[in-house]
């Protein structure tokens, strides 16, 4: 039986998670000298910058010591902490963080969330210098960790291992990344939820400040490609460090002395975007104060974890649960046409989000109305719209306020031309469906909108006489259908006629259930094939 391994084996205990992301946090915790500025300014920062879209309730974890503890997310359903937490008389004390060197612990994570007694996690990990931040690959048989030398225990170097299969804890071939050089530390890695891409901070020479976010392509191998730099939108000439993603990988999350800051590190998101990274937003002052976040990550969609050295802990760095409370936010409106301003009913729209994915879709209402649900504070979004006889419209929109609100949003529609073209050996004049109720023969208000084409056409070609041939579709009996369709010709014949069109220019004919574009006696039709028999066609007849 293999003896390096664990020091002491967490039992496996039920995570009341839905899904856990392994994220990382930082190396490098000592704790930040705040400048006087901040001390002074901090209520009227927290002030302008306030919540921010976010509602946050901030517990204590119910780990913490006088010395740090900051999370560094799952293994094996297990929660990882680095502390500097000092085990026994013989404990080594780093002379620049003044604590003990930093261990690796695992936490037992209850059925109502709550954490265990640390363990030291293993052996083999575990040193006499300072361990760092952790991250595993989603089969969790890889693990990329930092460390650093008691010589220069500020100074992070990022290794691989592998777990020893058939093992419980057993990490072998331990290997220094390429990606390090002499005087660079790198810190906080983590590993997105495919596994082949890895975050982490660095001070490298090429940053724009102290230190910067950084990713690189993991190889088939577990190599790391050449570091990437997350450029200016994401880095400014502060320091940031602790990347973490969204479990959908959507966000970046990470903690910055720069950007619209409260004070030392607070913490921002930053929406990924196909080919850059959004503008990031500070996540607010219901979980950012004027000392310094940092170390956020999910364990579920509304809950993780975060490490903060703000007044009244317990210790230097103190673990926290960051619950965070929706913020129901919803966009709704009328759709209309854009010239009379009538409602459009049955106008399709589109919610999609700024990657131009599709979120939800719906018909409007009788009315012309549309809403949609779970809209996100300070997110661009796109509504896109299709009707029969209108232009595709497209519509942007930004959720711009950062509290619980519903947006208004009208959508103004053009129509399209008619088209004259030649249909079954007759010269038709090709327009969207004329709308009329059920076994109704009044025309709906929208399909004024489509007549007053025909009148155009008509106006524009005064030669042109117009035959109107209504039809309906085959149900209810074929002697009521054949009065309603004619009825429903003349309809429209009047509106026309009312609209300066001579009598002597139209006539009109109803065809009842003869007609069918759609043969409904052999099968059952769907409503939108009943809908396509009733139709009116305008048939040029000169």
């Amino acid at each position: 039986m293999k003896t390096n391994l664990f020091v002491v084996i967490c039992l496996i205990s039920n995570l009341i998670f839905s899904q856990v992301s392994a994220n990382l946090l930082a190396d490098n915790n000592e704790p930040i000298k705040k400048n006087q500025f901040f001390n002074e300014e901090a209520p009227a920062l927290e002030s302008a910058i306030g919540a921010n879209g976010y509602d946050f309730e901030i517990l204590d974890a119910g780990v913490n010591t006088k010395y740090s503890e900051i999370g560094s997310g799952f293994f094996r359903n297990k929660l990882i902490m680095v502390s500097s937490k000092k085990l026994g008389g013989l404990a080594k004390i780093d002379p620049n963080t003044k604590e003990a060197y930093k261990e690796l612990f695992c936490l037992d994570i209850s059925e109502y969330g709550a954490l265990s007694k640390p363990l030291l996690f293993s052996r083999i990990l575990n040193t006499n210098a300072s361990e760092g931040q952790l991250t595993f690959s989603p089969d969790q048989n890889i693990v990329y960790f930092t460390r650093s030398s008691k010589e220069k225990s500020l100074e992070y170097k990022l290794y691989k291992a592998v777990l020893e299969e058939g093992s419980h804890g057993n990490w072998i071939n331990i290997q220094l990344l390429d990606i390090n050089s002499d005087g660079v530390s790198i810190e906080t890695p983590f590993l997105n939820t495919k596994g082949d891409k890895l975050y982490f901070s660095s001070n490298s020479p090429a940053s724009i400040g102290g230190y910067d976010i950084y990713v690189s392509n993991v190889n088939a191998d577990g190599s790391l490609d050449a570091p990437k730099n997350l450029g200016h939108s994401i880095n400014t000439t502060s320091d940031e460090k602790y990347p973490s993603l969204s479990l959908d990988g959507k966000y970046l999350y990470f903690s910055s002395k720069g950007h619209q800051n409260i004070g030392g590190y607070d913490l921002f998101v930053s929406r990924i975007l196909a080919d850059a990274y959004k503008a990031p937003r500070n996540m607010g002052n219901t979980i950012n104060t004027s000392f310094d976040e940092v170390a956020y990550f999910l364990a579920a969609k509304n809950k993780g974890y975060v490490s903060s050295n703000k007044p009244n802990g317990k210790g230097s760095f103190d673990m926290y649960t960051a619950v965070s409370n929706e913020v129901i936010q919803s966009i709704e409106g009328e759709v209309l046409d854009l010239v009379t301003q009538i409602k459009l009913p049955n106008t399709l729209v589109i919610l999609k989000d700024e990657d131009n994915i599709e979120l939800a879709r719906q018909l409007t209402d009788a009315s012309g109305n549309y809403k949609f649900d779970d809209v996100v504070p300070f997110e661009s979004y796109t509504l896109e719209t299709f009707k029969d006889g209108f232009k595709d419209g497209v519509f942007g929109f930004l959720a711009n306020r950062d509290v619980s609100t519903t947006y208004n949003k009208t959508l103004e529609l053009n129509t399209t031309e008619p088209v004259i073209a030649k249909v079954e050996d007759e010269v038709r004049i090709i327009l969207e469906n004329i709308y009329f109720d059920f076994a109704k023969y009044s025309i709906k208000e929208e399909s004024t909108i489509s007549l007053d084409k025909i009148v155009k056409v008509l106006n524009e070609n005064p030669s042109f006489k117009l035959a109107i041939n209504a039809h309906t579709d085959i149900r209810g009996n074929d002697a009521y259908n054949l009065k309603l369709s004619n009825k429903r010709a003349l309809s429209a014949l009047n509106y026309l006629n009312k609209k300066g069109i001579s009598e002597n220019r139209l006539t009109s004919k109803g065809y009842g259930e003869r007609k069918t574009l759609v043969d409904c006696t052999s099968r059952p039709c769907s409503d939108e094939e009943h809908q396509s028999n009733r139709r009116i066609e305008f048939v040029i007849i000169n």
